[in-house]
């Protein structure tokens, strides 16, 4: 392998306006530049939370919001307002850290995927996520325009 192409997320930046420089994220950097990120202690924190869950018999219901509360709380303690986001700033800091030298590693940071381009067929989309509820009510003839200002630009990806 020469290449590994990476799909992150323009959102691993955070909520800022204005232009955002495309920099790789170091080992650790926060977006808030309170705290040091330990990867390894975040995976501890959630595996002890995950086992007492278990250890207080929680079904599934009360696990998943556990969890997923314990997420967001980790997620804005570095400065990322969501889990998802969070996540991906950290793939992308252990792909920078373990990548072998000898392959290049190019980050993309689309803003939205809606479809694909080709495959499995042009237009398919996994789910209903985000945009994705607005392109299938146009779709379906349920809506025929959408609002947005003028002068703004709308940022979608097809991916291949």
């Amino acid at each position: 392998m020469k290449l590994l192409l990476h799909v992150s997320t323009a959102f691993v930046s955070g909520e800022k306006s204005g232009i955002i420089f495309e920099i790789p994220f170091k080992m650790g950097e926060t977006l808030n530049d309170k705290n040091h990120l330990d990867i390894r202690e975040e995976k501890r924190v959630t595996q002890e939370r995950h086992r007492q869950l278990i250890v207080e018999k929680a079904n599934e219901e009360a696990m998943s919001s556990a969890m997923t509360d314990l997420g967001i709380q980790r997620a804005k303690l570095h400065g990322w307002p969501n889990v998802y986001v969070f996540t991906k700033a950290m793939g992308e800091m252990l792909l920078l850290k373990r990548l072998r030298q000898d392959v290049s590693l190019v980050i993309l940071r689309p803003t939205i995927i809606a479809s694909t381009y080709k495959e499995p067929f042009p237009g398919w989309i996994e789910g209903v996520k985000t945009m994705d509820s607005f392109i299938a009510a146009y779709g379906k003839g349920m809506t025929s325009c959408f609002l947005a200002h003028p002068n703004k630009v709308l940022d979608i990806v097809s991916s291949p």
